[in-house]
């Protein structure tokens, strides 16, 4: 009997002190993408294990707290897919939003069209069982994530701690899918030896507080830098993109495959101009292009050609880098012309 109460002890320890690090994080967050999501995980995992120590100790619980523990496991991939995502600054797309939509419409729709409550024999032989294997296809993502994103997280001080996450999702899951050959509490033990490990690594790593932000206060080496540039001028120049007038700087940091706080540490320290500046005067280099063609177009025209979003933005834009308005540059040019086929 004593053994069965530190069993029930230390399997609950872990969801418990899941559940509060998750809200104590969250409150912490303060609108930090990455810890938001580390305490999203943190809480689909501490939920999960809560609903498995209760179903081993109580085998008679209501029927809505394993649909509430299976919901949170169908989240915690990706939940550890986008912290991964996020702590490289990837602000969120239209993709991405149309995936997390998808996960919540069906995981909104299992619990209300099939509740557990009378599909029982669906949920534990099919809904149980998919879950399990998304959250196994999450950890692939997320592991190549973190083997994509290597060469950036090399010493930085949130590296052990998305290594330590993916290790210990792997670890849980591993634990969950072999239970059938140990037993059903060793997932939420697995938990709780995970979490102690977690707080024991971040207390010896942290000077401070240890955000899970990489590139803070680093600056890019010339050669590194210069490297980057050239791939972005090579970009733009390829495929133009700086003539989409919905063009933004997240979108761009994907399109160079690097995170979106490091293309505008390379803008701002190495370039010594600001996302907007940049995009502008490759307009304006377009737009001094389109001036010049014959037959003269609309400056409407050459505006939008340009990528510029309104007229307001195409004069101010142009008279800044070129000294005078975009009409009278057109008319420069066309003396110039003029003065050529007289002489």
């Amino acid at each position: 009997m004593l053994s069965q109460h530190f069993l029930f002890f230390f399997a609950m320890l872990g969801a418990f002190n899941g559940i509060v690090a998750a809200s104590v994080l969250w409150w912490r967050a303060k609108g930090v993408p990455s810890q938001r999501w580390l305490a999203l995980l943190i809480l689909m995992v501490g939920v999960r294990t809560g609903k498995s120590v209760a179903f081993h100790f109580w085998p008679d619980i209501p029927l809505v707290v394993l649909q509430l523990g299976l919901t949170a496991c169908f989240f915690i991939g990706p939940c550890l897919f986008f912290l991964i995502r996020s702590s490289q600054g990837d602000a969120p797309g239209h993709a991405d939003r149309w995936h997390l939509g998808a996960l919540l419409s069906i995981a909104i729709a299992l619990n209300v069209v099939v509740p557990y409550s009378t599909h029982v024999d669906l949920w534990r032989h099919g809904i149980t069982t998919a879950i399990n294997y998304a959250w196994l296809g999450y950890l692939l993502l997320a592991s190549g994530q973190l083997f994509i994103y290597r060469a950036r997280l090399r010493g930085t001080s949130s590296a052990p701690l998305l290594l330590g996450a993916v290790a210990g999702i792997w670890i849980i899951w591993i634990a969950y899918y072999t239970a059938g050959y140990t037993s059903y509490i060793v997932g939420a033990l697995s938990f709780t030896f995970v979490l102690a490990a977690s707080i024991v690594a971040w207390l010896r790593l942290r000077s401070g507080q240890v955000p899970i932000e990489p590139y803070q206060d680093r600056r890019i080496p010339d050669t590194e830098a210069a490297s980057h540039l050239q791939a972005l001028a090579a970009l733009m120049a390829t495929e133009r993109l700086h003539l989409d007038p919905a063009l933004t700087l997240p979108r761009l940091a994907r399109r160079m495959g690097m995170p979106q706080a490091r293309l505008s540490q390379l803008l701002n320290d190495n370039n010594q101009t600001s996302f907007k500046q940049y995009l502008a005067q490759l307009r304006v280099v377009e737009a001094k292009a389109l001036l010049q063609q014959l037959p003269s177009k609309p400056l409407e025209r050459v505006a939008e050609e340009a990528g510029f979003q309104s007229m307001s933005t195409f004069h101010s834009a142009f008279k800044k880098w070129e000294g005078i308005t975009p009409a009278a540059f057109r008319a420069t040019g066309s003396d110039s012309q003029n003065r050529f086929q007289h002489s």
